[in-house]
């Protein structure tokens, strides 16, 4: 029975000091933290400055990228629509052919216009 009875108070001077001990290490810690400003000597109100414009600069790149992906859709569209013009052009032409009716088709052919 002794047992039991010291472990509860043993228990309880354990959570009492391992407390005390991570308090102690977690203030040590946060101290430390707290001093990277006054260590490199920037103010907080220039190191928000940097932030927004590093977000700024961020910005542009995404807009430029945007913009230069959308010119390279905009060109593989243009291809994908030529490509299929022609290709319905030469179908058009071989079924003329099995059809017997290549001057026809010809002569309703008109130069299609491009997007």
């Amino acid at each position: 029975m002794s047992q039991r009875e010291g472990f509860s108070s043993g228990f309880l001077a354990g959570a009492i000091v391992g407390s005390l001990v991570g308090g102690a290490i977690g203030a040590l810690i946060a101290s430390g933290r707290g001093n990277d400003d006054t260590e490199t000597g920037e103010e907080p109100l220039l190191k928000k400055q940097r932030r927004s414009e590093a977000k700024a600069l961020r910005g542009k790149r995404r807009q430029l990228n945007a913009e230069e992906s959308i010119e390279v859709a905009r060109r593989s569209l243009e291809d994908k629509i030529a490509q299929l013009n022609s290709t319905i052009d030469e179908v058009r032409t071989q079924l003329g052919t099995v059809n017997g009716n290549v001057a026809e088709i010809e002569s309703e052919q008109s130069p299609r216009q491009e997007l």
